[in-house]
C-alpha cells in the first residue's frame, strides 16, 4: 500500500490538517519542510545495489505508516464517506490496508461499490474477496456465519510455517520474547469456537 500513496496529495492533506488546527503558518511550512524531506528519502539496498523508490511512500520507513494513515483517513471522511453512507452498508473495520465491510446484498451490488472505491484514488487499487461457504478470512480470523451469530477461529495462510525465529538469531531477545507473547496473548484473548465439529 505505501508505495502507491500519492506524496502530493499526503502534503495537501497535512497543510489541510494545520489550517483545521490553525497551527501557526511557520510551524506548518516546518511539518511540511520535514515531510517533503522524510518522503524524499526513498532509497534502499538491493544485492549491494542502492535503488530509489520512483513514487509513494518507503516501504521501510516508520514515517509511512502515519502518513497513509492520515492520508486514508481523509479519504474515508470525504469522498469514501458517500459510499459508506449507502442504504445496506452495515458496517466498515479497517485496519491499515485490511477493510471489512457488512452490507445487505439484497440492496447493494458489492462489485458496485468496489468500483466505487477503485475511483477515490488514481493510484490506489481496492481488490475484493467474498465469504465462501459462509467463511471469511480478515487479519488472522477465519469469520465464520452460523445460525447463531458469527464465530471466529485463527487463519493461517497456506504459506505459514508457524516459525518466529531461531533462537541464535542476532535479534535483541525482547523481539524474540514478543513474538512468544504474541502467540500466547491471541490464544488466551481470542473468544474461539468450541465445536471441533466446524468446517475447516
Amino acid at each position: 500500500m505505501y508505495s502507491n500513496i500519492p506524496i502530493n496529495e499526503v502534503e495537501h492533506v497535512i497543510r489541510l490538517f494545520c489550517e483545521q488546527q490553525d497551527i501557526d503558518p511557520t510551524v506548518t511550512e516546518e511539518i511540511l519542510a520535514l515531510t517533503k524531506t522524510v518522503t524524499s528519502q526513498n532509497y534502499y539496498g538491493f544485492n549491494g545495489k542502492t535503488y530509489i523508490q520512483q513514487k509513494g511512500l518507503a516501504m521501510g520507513a516508520p514515517s509511512s505508516s502515519i502518513l497513509s494513515e492520515i492520508y486514508l483517513q481523509l479519504l474515508e471522511n470525504t469522498k469514501a464517506l458517500n459510499i459508506l453512507t449507502k442504504p445496506g452498508i452495515e458496517g466498515y473495520f479497517r485496519y491499515v490496508d485490511d477493510i471489512l465491510l457488512i452490507y445487505n446484498k439484497h440492496i447493494i451490488d458489492i462489485d458496485e461499490i468496489l468500483t466505487l472505491f477503485n475511483s477515490l484514488s488514481l493510484s490506489m487499487k481496492f481488490s475484493l474477496e467474498v465469504e465462501k461457504n459462509n467463511r471469511l478470512n480478515y487479519l488472522d480470523l477465519t469469520l465464520i456465519k452460523n445460525p447463531n451469530g458469527i464465530s471466529h477461529d485463527i487463519y493461517r495462510k497456506p504459506t505459514t510455517t508457524d516459525t518466529i525465529m531461531p533462537m541464535d538469531f542476532c535479534h535483541p531477545l525482547e523481539q524474540k520474547m514478543a513474538a512468544i507473547r504474541y502467540f500466547a496473548d491471541r490464544i488466551n484473548t481470542y473468544e474461539l469456537s468450541k465445536d471441533k465439529n466446524k468446517p475447516k
